[in-house]
């Protein structure tokens, strides 16, 4: 069973069909492609702190429109038994690729889904997953730390840029929508996109 049944439970059938088969994971690897209608990259006094982040494939600095992405997502268990899931998002601007990669996996106990973002790590969050009364996917960040190599600094919230994700199945063009923010509490949107995207055949 994927850590997204196990952490959303009964509900995980309360999402569109084409969102329960994506995230049940029957298949170890997802591969889609598509467009992101809009991305923003934060406010330009930001820029050098998202270019550090960019050369660990978390955030970056770029903005843009019609801009080609794709996603592939990486199911694998452990040697301890552990499953993770790895996500790779990759944006190709004009110029350049950037990359907002992670590794999820699930605190059992909690049931919340823990992703640890960028490669190296770089910054951690808990994740809260529910389900929406049309089926889409509302993924909540909560607790989150700055992670440097072995140590863990839990953030303080006006350090913190907290997301919601919303992924959505849209049946009249039979695609997947996906909608992202990053807001702070004192500096408001960090960092958004929004976008649609296909299973690769």
């Amino acid at each position: 069973m994927s850590i997204y049944k196990k952490a959303l439970a009964e509900d995980f059938y309360r999402l569109h069909p084409m969102l329960q088969k994506r995230y049940a994971f029957e298949e170890s690897v997802f591969r889609a492609s598509g467009v992101m209608n809009r991305i923003t990259g934060g406010p330009r006094w930001l820029s050098p702190l998202f270019r550090l982040g960019a050369k660990v494939k978390f955030v970056f600095p770029e903005s843009g429109t019609a801009i080609p992405f794709t996603i592939v997502n990486t199911a694998s268990v452990t040697s301890t038994g552990q499953e993770e899931v790895h996500w790779e998002r990759k944006f190709m601007f004009p110029a350049t690729t950037r990359y907002f990669n992670a590794l999820m996996s699930l605190d059992e106990s909690r049931l919340v889904v823990k992703d640890y973002l960028g490669e190296p790590s770089f910054f951690y969050s808990d994740l809260r997953f529910t389900v929406s009364e049309d089926g889409a996917l509302t993924i909540d960040s909560l607790r989150q730390r700055l992670v440097l190599g072995k140590v863990e600094i839990p953030l303080p919230k006006m350090l913190q840029g907290l997301a919601t994700v919303v992924e959505s199945y849209d049946e009249w063009r039979s695609v997947f929508r996906i909608q992202v923010e990053v807001k702070n509490s004192l500096l408001g949107t960090l960092f958004s996109y929004e976008g649609e995207f296909t299973e690769d055949a």
